[in-house]
């Protein structure tokens, strides 16, 4: 092997131990801040389970929103919650919207009324007293998440705020909030789709529980 192929090698090498390290790295992260999550949250989840149980089974909805990855949160949330988590069990769909997935009333809100108010202006449209919304934001102060929450309460919805941080002007709207103990957007995001997930178990179990012998794979 000459010199050089020697060298590349020894770089490639090293390229691979860094690369190893970084998944390392990441994984432990997202670990330990899940660890804090079930260390410092799960009486706000249990909170947040039971508002939407309790709307649910008298007839109301939940509707959830957010940017970016919260957006297809909202939206994996809302698949869940109207089609079945745990599969080995049957039960009625539950009433959930995602606020996200429109894009002529996305785009007609922003283009009339300014991005600020796209989730405001469908609260405004689809939210009655006693339903919910799932408000979602990793900063906790995403300008059309807080108007979202803030129409919310002058319309009679309780308002679970899921963040991270130190919970922003969400936390401040906010019936319950489930704050990720992080500043690490990606490792709140992660956190944000288990605890999302957690929400939908519990009401399941809540509602149908008699029927459930366990969670899908």
């Amino acid at each position: 092997m000459e010199v050089g192929e020697e060298r590349d090698s020894a770089d490639r090498l090293a390229s691979t131990t860094s690369l190893h390290e970084r998944i390392r790295r990441h994984l432990v992260g997202s670990i330990e801040t899940k660890s804090r999550v079930l260390a410092e949250c799960t009486e706000e989840i249990l909170g947040a389970a039971r508002l939407c149980t309790e709307a649910l089974e008298e007839g109301h909805k939940v509707l959830l929103c957010g940017n970016g990855g919260s957006a297809a949160d909202s939206q994996h949330i809302a698949a869940e919650l109207v089609s079945v988590l745990n599969q080995d069990f049957p039960r009625p769909a539950l009433a959930a919207i995602a606020l996200t997935t429109d894009s002529s009333c996305l785009t007609a809100q922003a283009n009339d009324f300014g991005y600020e108010r796209i989730f405001e202006r469908q609260v405004e449209a689809l939210g009655s007293s006693g339903d919910i919304l799932v408000a979602i934001s990793t900063s906790g102060n995403s300008e059309n998440v807080v108007r979202a929450a803030e129409c919310a309460k002058t319309r009679g919805l309780s308002v679970i705020g899921l963040t991270g941080g130190t919970g922003g002007r969400v936390a401040e709207v906010a019936d319950v909030t489930i704050r990720v103990p992080s500043h690490n957007v990606q490792h709140i995001q992660e956190s944000h789709i288990t605890v999302g997930h957690i929400l939908c178990d519990v009401i399941e179990q809540s509602l149908f529980g008699a029927f459930s012998k366990g969670g899908k794979e």
